[in-house]
């Protein structure tokens, strides 16, 4: 089930709502049980054989926690172990084993064939998610922790199929005090502020600049001109953003309904000054699981400056290959990696203080150009995450200076097919269809570019605005063209992984 569709907006989300509060004033547990059963059927909806895996998946991993609670120091290592191994090897069969078979044919020559595994959905989120879970139980930060707790813990719908990345002290204790706080109207409405701002976000913004790259990459057998190619790579990484960090908007706000704070996962990661400020503000709770669970037991920076690089290189090539199973993803994580390994590298030899790995070591025309050049790289390595291969992305890169640099093509134009704004320009007298279409593209890009360096993220909106009539209006307004917007549905890009 889609956050935008109509069967969430219109039935799943007003049921869920009503009966939450309808329990939480009798039975806290009811509460619970209910979300859990709310999130289980927006889980089964996509495809009952999704839910029973991830119902063997909580059961196992619960099962696996009350071994390392009631067992004895020597023996939980062998049941963490365990279900790490068991937890990788789900993840292994469903999304890697195909990749697997076809590099195994590719390197021995062999025709093995594929099983075209289907990917459950949201299956890395929750892999990890419970991963984490058993980790922290095994260092002694989890005691206890009841079956229904545990089961909303990992099924929570608002991050469920594409995070965030959540950790236990930041759920569980919220979830233990369902039914002992009274209901927050001021939260209740900052949840639909942020919901429907997300939601405008992936509806009317990703949406639209989905289709252009979509036509894009359709057509690089047949060839793109070099203005295509590089408003696809623009258009491609403004399309990720909203799209991704408007799911996470959209599950903020939904938890924010329910009395329940889901952790931040984007910090306008586009105002960057260096790849170090981009992976503190680009999918937070990642780079957070990253670095507890991979990063900090390799060692960290605890022995000596070879070591660290050679763990920090190692936690973006695995969350190139957490991303996809694909070289490509790969690549992705391998550039990203050997560029955070340079500038730390860097800021060592200057002796920078982490805070001076920010923004906060930068002003003026530097700061600029920073955000600039990190921009451009962060442009460059989302190809490769968006193309279907290295070549195809090595080709659409390369289509910058191989192909003529011309304007547009009309057919690319046209995919910014956005009636609402055609009339706008029809009233102010546009009224050729071509001409439209250029001048929608063109404020489009604008509009999207002002938002994401200049303009407050919606979170920063939220804290900053003052909720009043006129609000209303305007967040049913921005409601109302999502609604009529919803024909076109489209899957978040992020339940790809």
């Amino acid at each position: 089930m889609l956050f935008n569709s109509y069967i969430f907006i219109f039935a799943f989300l007003p049921i869920c709502l009503i009966g939450f509060y309808l329990l939480r004033g009798r039975t806290a547990m009811g509460a619970r049980v209910w979300l859990t059963l709310m999130s289980l059927w927006f889980y089964g909806y996509f495809n009952l054989n999704y839910l029973l895996i991830m119902l063997f998946s909580i059961g196992f991993n619960y099962l696996v926690f009350r071994r390392l609670t009631n067992s004895e120091a020597g023996k939980k290592k062998i049941y963490l172990v365990t279900g790490i191994t068991v937890n990788l090897g789900l993840l292994f069969y469903f999304k890697y084993f195909d990749f697997f078979i076809e590099n195994c044919n590719a390197i021995f020559g062999t025709q093995l064939p594929l099983k075209n595994i289907l990917l459950p959905l949201g299956i890395s989120f929750f892999t990890f998610q419970q991963i984490g879970f058993l980790a922290d139980t095994y260092r002694g930060e989890i005691k206890k922790c009841s079956f229904d707790n545990y089961a909303l813990f990992v099924s929570f719908f608002p991050q469920l199929i594409a995070g965030p990345i959540v950790n236990h002290d930041e759920m569980l204790p919220q979830f233990e005090s369902i039914g002992k706080r009274s209901f927050d109207f001021d939260r209740f409405v900052r949840g639909i502020y942020i919901f429907i701002l997300g939601m405008g976000k992936k509806i009317l913004i990703a949406d639209t600049f989905g289709v252009a790259v979509d036509y894009a990459y359709s057509n690089l057998a047949t060839g793109i001109n070099a203005s295509e190619s590089i408003l696809t790579i623009l258009f491609y990484t403004l399309q990720l953003y909203f799209d991704f960090s408007g799911y996470c908007d959209m599950a903020i706000g939904l938890g924010q309904m329910l009395g329940i704070d889901i952790p931040v996962n984007f910090n306008s990661p586009y105002k960057a000054v260096n790849i170090i400020d981009f992976w503190k503000r680009w999918h937070i709770t990642l780079s957070r699981f990253f670095t507890k669970n991979i990063y900090i037991p390799l060692g960290g920076n605890r022995k000596g400056n070879i070591r660290m690089y050679i763990n920090l290189f190692l936690v973006f090539f695995l969350s190139g290959l957490w991303h996809g199973a694909g070289w490509n993803f790969i690549l992705w994580g391998c550039m990203h990696g050997v560029l955070y390994v340079i500038t730390r590298a860097y800021h060592k030899s200057r002796k920078a203080d982490k805070k001076r790995m920010g923004s906060a070591a930068y002003s003026g025309v530097i700061k600029v150009l920073a955000i600039i050049l990190t921009f451009v790289f962060v442009n460059l390595a989302w190809v490769f995450f968006r193309a279907p291969s290295v070549s195809e992305a090595v080709k659409l890169i390369s289509g910058i200076w191989n192909a003529p640099m011309t304007v547009p093509g009309v057919a690319f134009a046209e995919c910014f097919n956005l009636p609402e704004l055609w009339y706008a320009l029809k009233i102010c007298g546009l009224t050729n269809l071509v001409y439209s279409r250029y001048i929608i593209m063109i404020l489009y890009t604008v509009f999207a570019l002002v938002a994401t360096f200049f303009l407050p993220n919606v979170h920063e909106m939220a804290d900053r605005t003052k909720y009043s009539a006129f609000t209303a209006v305007l967040m049913g307004i921005l409601l109302v063209w999502c609604i009529v917007s919803l024909s076109g549905v489209s899957t978040f890009l992020y339940f790809n992984f």
